[in-house]
């Protein structure tokens, strides 16, 4: 089924493009593989980018998320995907925050050709789980939903690569599967106490 790729913001959008023009921003990455790409650099796949909040569960123990930011891959003319840029909020709209590379960009890819083949049409987020070094391509089931949405419990969530321990990479699952268990697995130890 085809994805429903949301629009970024036009401000995002302008952010990235004015950084991907400035010589001084692009030499100032630490992605060697931007700064050695040839011919034009073009953003590519914008996605929402969502924090995962463990600690304000809705009904059902789904966790809240909040919209941080966009990421877009930067794709080169030769190269194919050399970095991500990610944009985030600020007080006065939409402004670009970094380039980055890593397994994420070719990660990203690799779940995006699984999600397409998904016999349902989604909405693809990214979702970043910070407490466990995590994120997963998730894959919103209401296709007419705004930057807003929440995770619903039949939403699929994709681990990216590398993914934490005991959590298979690219393995799609039920939102209401994978989220308390990365609920459970952020939520502290209780203390011990000591009887003197």
């Amino acid at each position: 089924m085809p994805l429903y790729v949301p629009d970024a913001p036009a401000p995002a959008l302008r952010s990235v493009l004015a950084a991907l023009c400035s010589p001084t921003a692009v030499r100032a990455a630490r992605t060697p593989s931007l700064r050695d790409a040839r011919g034009p650099l073009v953003p590519d796949h914008p996605l929402p980018l969502h924090l995962l909040d463990p600690v304000s569960s809705r009904a059902g123990g789904i966790p809240r998320a909040r919209l941080t930011g966009w990421r877009f891959l930067i794709r080169g003319a030769e190269e194919g995907v050399v970095a991500a840029a990610e944009t985030m909020i600020t007080p006065d709209g939409w402004a670009f925050s970094y380039f980055c590379e890593g397994p994420y960009l070719a990660s990203t890819e690799r779940a995006l050709r699984q999600a397409e083949a998904l016999p349902a049409p989604y909405q693809p987020r990214l979702l970043s789980i910070p407490g466990l070094y995590m994120l997963c391509l998730w894959l919103h089931g209401d296709v007419t939903d705004g930057d807003d949405a929440q995770p619903a419990p039949a939403d699929v969530l994709i681990p990216l690569a590398p993914a934490p321990p005991g959590i298979a990479a690219h393995r799609p699952h039920r939102a209401a599967d994978l989220l308390p268990v990365l609920t459970h697995r952020l939520t502290p130890a209780p203390l011990l106490r000591t009887v003197v």
